[in-house]
């Protein structure tokens, strides 16, 4: 009885057991690799090469306690910010850099930038680059040439942020994968990535990205600094205009009455005098707010330390071709081994526990390293005969 018992149970099997049935279905392992190596090799040759130009720069960071910036940047990797009670605080900090530059403000401005490939003379725009000119694998080729029989040949609109075009959309979302923006919490360099299947466009898309940051940043920070120059200036002019006409009017009135003495043109000459020497200091007063105005926006203006320009890459980032092959190659082997053992009914008895804690397999790796060897032998005689 307990005989039997013990036959019904399921034993675990040792690995000689498991190595037998991986060479009982050799055929099929060679079948199936082959065949997944074949399509490994289709699918990883139809994807273009892609290259990448990566930008670095360094922001200056506002505040007047610039021995506190590098506390605050360590603060900041924590979510401590340190800067929360100061007057003088950028309200686009660097962190929210990559938050611009996927705005569909800031993308849509980088349609108009001209573009041209390696080997070419010829120009376009990105917009139009990315929308017409891409090396596509053959799969999403056929998809878009049998979704173009069944769409009309629409005209091109003009971009508008607020409403997007679906064609439009997609550019969008194709550039969100193609030009990335990160700032180290630390240090506070901007990292612009750009990729893209040309490399001269990779390196001119990253130069441009960098200018239009740069550009919209230093907009931003000087903006209101010029708003009030222009404001200066107006009443510049107006206080030279008034002084100008208030001192001809003095030089004029005292020109014609030289020889007169009486009391009653002396004083009027006076209120002239005193007229043009008022308008005169208003005028030094607004000439001194202009030169202040004109200083305050070259003191907003940021400046930005360029650790790493833009240049054409030479060695493509991708795709990784041999990896890639070899990832499917391994998933196949390993799905094939699970059916296998599955078959033979040994997977669900893997599982069990050892009998003991020293007995784990009944046969040593001595054991399996011969019947190895021994089925190379074999293998090898058969070859022979």
């Amino acid at each position: 009885m307990e005989s039997n018992q013990n036959h019904s149970q399921p034993v675990r099997p040792t690995i000689g057991q498991l190595w037998q049935d991986i060479k009982k279905y050799r055929k099929l392992y060679f079948k199936v690799l082959g065949a997944t190596f074949v399509v490994a090799a289709i699918i990883t040759l139809s994807i273009p090469n892609y290259y990448k130009c990566t930008v670095m720069l360094a922001p200056e960071l506002s505040g007047g306690n610039r021995g506190a910036n590098g506390l605050a940047s360590l603060a900041s990797s924590f979510g401590v910010n340190l800067n929360s009670g100061s007057n003088n605080v950028d309200a686009i900090m660097p962190m929210l850099y990559p938050d611009l530059m996927n705005s569909v403000t800031f993308k849509a401005s980088l349609f108009p930038v001209k573009v041209q490939r390696d080997g070419e003379d010829s120009t376009m725009t990105y917009y139009d680059y990315l929308l017409n000119h891409q090396r596509m694998p053959w799969w999403t080729s056929a998809i878009k040439a049998v979704t173009s029989l069944f769409s009309k040949d629409k005209e091109p609109q003009k971009v508008n942020p607020f409403r997007l075009t679906p064609e439009q959309s997609g550019v969008i979302e194709l550039m969100n994968q193609k030009v990335v923006c990160d700032v180290d919490n630390m240090t506070m360099v901007i990292t612009i990535d750009v990729t893209d299947q040309d490399p001269l466009i990779a390196a001119t898309m990253a130069d441009s990205v960098q200018v239009h940051l740069q550009e919209f940043i230093t907009d931003y920070r000087t903006r209101k600094a010029r708003i009030d120059l222009a404001y200066n200036q107006i009443l510049f002019k107006e206080a030279k205009e008034r002084y100008e006409k208030a001192r001809k009017r003095s030089a004029a009135f005292n020109d014609a009455n030289q020889r007169v003495f009486l009391d009653r043109i002396r004083s009027e000459a006076t209120d002239l005098q005193n007229e043009a020497e008022l308008q005169f200091r208003t005028y030094s007063q607004v000439a001194a707010q202009l030169q202040s105005a004109e200083a305050k926006v070259q003191e907003d203006t940021p400046a930005f330390t360029l650790l790493q320009p833009a240049t054409v890459p030479i060695k493509k980032a991708g795709p990784k071709r041999s990896r890639t092959c070899l990832l499917l190659l391994f998933l196949a082997a390993l799905a094939i081994t699970i059916f296998v053992w599955n078959k033979e009914g040994h997977l669900k008895a893997l599982f069990l526990p050892p009998k003991n804690e020293h007995d784990f397999d009944e046969l040593s790796m001595s054991e399996l390293l011969r019947l190895m060897s021994d089925n190379k032998q074999s293998t090898s005689k058969q070859t022979q005969e």
